[in-house]
């Protein structure tokens, strides 16, 4: 489409926007039609309420794309109905954006949210239109969109999303190759996929980025193989071309055995293709046993698998996987065994003549090497009238290859068929494909020699100039033999004009004048008198003449050879002009020449050897069948190399894939069967029970949920999943299992039960308090509160007498318990002790801590100690100086210096903007008076707060001001004017972008139900490896504080909120906050390993400021 557009604006045809379109009646008056008004009916249909219209105008604009008309200036009307709730009108839409969306690329990305709104729509189609239409959009601004889209399509529950993702990989790769690392995780992830849909889309965003990585095919090698029937076409050769490069690496040679092989090959050649793979296996190993004994190659199975995979294939109705799977076995399979693609390819040449060009191309190269498998079909390459002249040289090519001894009289009767031909071209070529015959296969070059005679007489001058050429090349085989052939062609030069034929026969004089003493001499005199009219090549063959002549008979010809090198000197044509005076100096001595003019008898008498009339097609096997780079005979862009066999096979255990998801999931049903029946009579059995729940939803789509669940069911949930997966389900080990829970359990109850039974009554009354306040701040997650609920009546129908010996048990115990005990406390109140961790970071905007607490609660709260290790107030302290910006130098500034720097402070006028406090600093030696600004330049949304005057700064004295900035949540800058009495200064505030936010409290829960619902194209994640200096979790939190306004989420580490066992998980970080501006949420988990590897994940709902901070918090962690 965009092709036949492009062509109709270039001819100024109807197609171009100016242009009335021509009605189909002469008298309708359409060509006086004003274009003002050429598209308001189908606009008009586009903004109407009635999705019948809005079809019908999608319809016919569909239909004027696809007539090559220009229906670009419909963009913003039809951009409107991308939010159309009829799916129909919908995926029309798509159609339209997909088609302009690289040529309108600036009202494209007006529309951009539209078309991120579609990656979420519930319907895959529009899920995989938008994303095709994001990835037309060819501009680099929006790469990073464009990445988190494709990275959330690639984990879509729909196959055709994720195929989708996978074509849009390439797009991407092109239009910023520094992706390509990314894009290669996402390849990773997408071969891994089951469905046939995705397996060719996937391979083929492979070949494109990343060929080399071969390492990412291991795992995936067998499962593509087993797909490969089911893939569609399209994807089954894109496959098929990868696999034979593969295989190329991995495996060894199947024919380095060819010699022997040979011998038992044509019981094995020509079998049908109806034979049962079993028939071929025993073949197979009747073949392989008495190699055993020669050399032990062993087919590798996974070699096998290939093979016999893709051997049904040959019967697909599409020519290009019939080729492709031709190719596989030409290149891998054993020579015993490629015969069976014979007759596939023969299949193929009842096809259309451009298939049959193609197919043609690659069986004269397969029959170069491998002639036996296509001799039982010769008569299929025998010519038609109808052929074109390119299928029937092809043919001819064949023919050719094909011919024996046996064949070669069929085949000869064939070509004197074909020399009557009309086509002048293709009559020129049989002609020399009866040469090469004669050339290879000596019994019947003298018949072929002696039918060439005979054309010589032919009316057709194109006939007779192309015998003539191939006669030469036989006759310099054995010339004496015939030089009655030579004489009669040397009659031929007053007749023949072709040039090629007059230079043949000329050569053949001179070459052999010796034999035709008599006649050569008058040959050049006729020569002579025509020389100023003959073309260059017939010229300088006269020239040889004249010198060969001049050497061997110069008592007749000196005369002669002087008059045609003076005629030569004088010649228009340098290389002439060269000739003549480089070959008058070596047969003419005279006192200047040198030592070379005495053996100019063996330079130009010297015996010649015959030539080789070889197959064009020899040498192009290098190149893998079926590419274009074959076609062409020449390297084209992109085309992968063929790789060499490897000399010692590879280890075949890099494809083997353990599968244990299988024997967890069974394990995991068997479980849940068995645990349906407990009764929830045990402590443990009923704090087992929810994390038996979000252990079976973890393998869900809701996946965040089950997870939160899964944290807060209870302190021992972890360590209990841990020890039921491990463990097997025998009788007996579980027993071992609920005796190893009893005694986890035990020194936490220990730990809790250290007070009287007074004490014990009011813990669990300010447990109830507690728990009321989280169900309040937290009405949603319906898990934790069942997880929650039973373990609460679980604990209060403990009995008084168990409370006294869990008493008398903790006061035998060592004192360092208490810890234990702060440890399940948190665990159990929300973390909310953390609240400490917040004093030193200024949060204005935050949530006040007596809204959020009751104040029995509080007062509860106040009577609990903290060890210092656990939670020290300096443990999370913001950045302690506040970095300071240039705003003006004092050289520029005439002595007057400004700094500026983003005090992290509420700004009283107004809570929307960000407080800057500027101090100005007077270096000069006067006075510096009314500091103020003017021409306040800013971008649309954006507003400033002026700061108050400075009417007066003496020499060397400093003064501080602060004003507010509404950068509407973006890094643009604030531009204006600093104004003294003296001068006005230009100067801009820019922001970065940790510094458009506000810190704000949330606790553990709140943070991860927030960041639940900001998945998908909200999340964005990176790896990092920590600076040396930033492992510790004090250097983490302040680096992060520092590059952004950001408050802690108590219980960040996860070290503090874990019992002792199991090990404990890597540290997580959390921080909190919202943009200035909007309130639009942002939340960032840092979480670190030992080894310093960490992971960076940022939710917000405001994608550019994501990816920004992203950029600023992995520089603040990794510098």
């Amino acid at each position: 489409m965009s092709a036949s557009s492009a062509f109709n604006d270039e001819k100024g045809g109807s197609s171009s926007v100016g242009e009335p379109e021509y009605g189909h009646d002469p008298a309708s008056g359409g060509i006086f039609s004003s274009d003002y008004k050429r598209h308001d009916d189908l606009k008009e249909m586009l903004d109407s309420n009635k999705d019948s219209l809005k079809l019908e105008a999608m319809k016919r604009i569909v239909a004027m794309i696809a007539r090559g008309k220009n229906a670009s200036d419909l963009f913003p009307a039809v951009v409107k109905n991308v939010a159309c709730k009829n799916i129909e009108v919908k995926k029309l839409v798509y159609v339209y954006l997909v088609r302009y969306a690289e040529e309108q690329q600036d009202l494209a990305l007006l529309s951009i949210s539209t078309f991120q709104r579609g990656l979420k729509d519930p319907n895959q189609l529009i899920r995989a239109s938008a994303l095709r239409v994001l990835s037309s959009i060819r501009v680099t601004i929006i790469v990073p969109i464009m990445m988190l889209a494709i990275k959330e399509a690639a984990s879509d529950m729909s196959p055709y999303v994720r195929k989708t993702a996978a074509h849009a990989i390439p797009k991407l790769y092109s239009l910023d190759p520094e992706q390509k690392d990314q894009l290669i995780e996402v390849i990773e992830k997408l071969l891994a996929d089951k469905t046939t849909l995705v397996a060719g889309s996937v391979v083929m965003a492979f070949e494109e980025v990343c060929p080399e990585r071969i390492e990412l095919i291991h795992k995936n090698y067998r499962k593509l193989c087993n797909l490969l029937i089911d893939v569609e076409e399209w994807g089954q050769v894109v496959i098929i071309n990868m696999l034979t490069r593969y295989a190329r690496t991995q495996f060894l040679n199947p024919n380095m055995n060819e010699s022997f092989l040979e011998e038992g090959s044509d019981k094995t050649f020509y079998g049908s293709d109806e034979d049962s793979d079993e028939e071929e296996e025993d073949k197979d190993k009747k073949a392989e046993a008495p190699m055993v004994k020669r050399k032990p190659y062993v087919m590798d199975p996974d070699h096998r698998l290939l093979l016999r995979n893709t051997k049904p294939l040959l019967q697909s109705r599409n020519a290009a996987v019939v080729m492709a799977v031709a190719q596989l076995y030409f290149h891998l399979a054993p020579k015993a065994e490629i015969g069976v693609i014979a007759k596939a390819l023969v299949r193929l040449l009842r096809s259309h003549s451009e298939v049959q060009y193609v197919v043609l191309q690659n069986v004269a190269t397969m029959s170069i090497k491998r002639r036996g498998m296509f001799e039982p079909y010769l008569k299929s390459f025998y010519i038609r009238s109808t052929d074109p002249t390119q299928i029937k040289i092809l043919k001819l090519e064949v023919l050719t290859n094909l011919a024996n001894e046996t064949n070669i009289s069929t085949i000869l009767r064939e070509f004197q068929t074909y020399i009557k031909s009309m086509d002048k071209d293709f009559v020129a070529a049989t002609i020399q494909a009866i040469g090469r015959c004669a050339t290879n296969i000596g019994e019947v070059r003298d018949t072929c020699l002696n039918g060439l005679v005979q054309l010589l007489s032919n009316r057709d001058e194109l006939v007779v100039a192309e015998s003539v050429v191939v006669i030469k090349k036989l006759l310099q085989m054995q010339p004496e033999k015939h030089s009655d052939i030579i004489k009669h062609m040397a009659k031929l030069t007053d007749n023949i004009q072709v040039p090629m034929a007059r230079a043949s026969i000329l050569w053949l004089i001179g070459e052999y004048c010796e034999h035709v003493p008599k006649i050569a001499p008058d040959v050049l005199r006729k020569m002579a008198k025509s020389f100023t009219n003959e073309e260059d090549i017939v010229k300088l063959q006269i020239i040889n003449l004249a010198a060969k002549l001049y050497l061997t008979n110069s008592k007749q010809t000196k005369l002669l050879t002087q008059y045609v090198l003076n005629l030569a000197k004088y010649d228009q044509n340098y290389d002439i002009r060269d000739r003549a005076r480089f070959i008058r100096q070596l047969i003419v001595p005279t006192e200047k020449s040198g030592a070379l003019s005495k053996y100019a008898k063996k330079l130009f008498l010297a015996i010649k050897p015959a030539p080789v009339l070889e197959s064009p097609f020899k040498d192009r096997d290098h190149f893998q069948l079926g590419s274009l780079s074959h076609l062409l005979n020449a390297k084209a862009g992109g085309y992968q190399e063929l790789p060499d066999w490897p000399e010692a096979a590879p280890d075949p255990c890099v494809r083997n894939v353990e599968v244990p998801e299988w024997t967890k999931c069974s394990s995991r049903e068997k479980r849940k069967e068995k645990k349906v029946d407990k009764p929830f009579y045990s402590d443990s059995d009923g704090e087992s029970g929810p994390t038996e729940s979000a252990d079976s939803e973890s393998d869900s789509a809701s996946g965040s949920e089950s997870g939160s669940g899964l944290e807060e069911s209870g302190s021992g949930s972890e360590s209990e999943e841990s020890e039921e997966g491990s463990e097997s389900e025998e009788e007996v080990e579980k027993d071992k299992k609920k005796k190893k829970k009893i005694e986890l359990k035990k020194p936490v109850q220990v730990s809790e039960s250290e007070q009287s039974s007074e004490e014990e009554v009011r813990k669990h009354e300010r447990k109830n308090k507690l728990r009321k306040s989280v169900s309040e701040s937290e009405s949603d997650d319906e898990e934790e509160s069942e997880s929650e609920s039973s373990q609460s009546e679980s604990e209060d129908s403990e009995s008084e007498a168990e409370v006294k010996k869990k008493k008398k048990a903790a006061e035998t115990k060592p004192p360092p318990k208490p810890v234990k005990k702060e440890c399940k406390k948190e665990k159990k109140e929300m973390s909310l002790l953390d609240l400490d961790d917040f004093e030193p970071t200024p949060s204005p905007q935050a949530t006040p801590l007596n809204s959020f607490l009751s104040s029995s609660l509080v007062n509860d709260l106040e009577g609990l100690s903290l060890s210092d290790a656990v939670l020290s107030p300096a443990a999370i302290s913001p950045c302690s100086a506040l970095k300071s910006y240039e705003l003006l130098h004092r050289i520029t500034g005439d002595g007057l210096c400004v700094e500026y720097c983003f005090s992290r402070q509420p700004f009283p006028p107004d809570a929307n903007m960000v407080s800057v406090q500027m101090q100005f600093t007077n270096n000069a030696t006067s006075d510096t008076k009314n500091l103020h600004m003017e021409d306040v330049k800013l971008q649309s949304g954006m507003r400033v707060n002026e700061f108050t005057e400075i009417e007066l700064l003496p020499a060397g004295e400093t003064a501080s001001a602060v004003m507010g900035i509404d950068f509407c949540d973006s890094t643009q800058a604030a531009n204006f004017q600093l104004c003294t009495h003296r001068r006005k200064f230009f100067v801009s505030i820019q922001p970065p972008v940790g510094e458009l936010m506000r810190p704000v409290f949330l606790t553990e829960n709140e943070f991860k139900k927030e960041q639940g619902q900001l998945m998908g194209m909200n999340e964005i994640s990176e790896k990092l490896t920590l600076d040396a200096k930033c492992r510790n979790e004090h250097a983490i939190v302040q680096r992060v504080i520092t590059a952004a306004n950001l408050s802690r989420v108590p219980c960040g580490s996860d070290k503090e909120c874990r019992p002792p066992l199991p090990p404990p998980l890597p540290p997580v970080h959390r921080f909190g906050g919202r943009t200035v501006t909007s309130g639009s949420l942002v939340l960032a988990t840092v979480s670190s390993r030992e080894d310093g590897a960490a992971q960076l994940t940022v939710n917000c709902e405001k994608m550019v400021i994501g990816t920004m901070l992203v950029k600023d918090i992995l520089l603040a962690l990794t510098q």
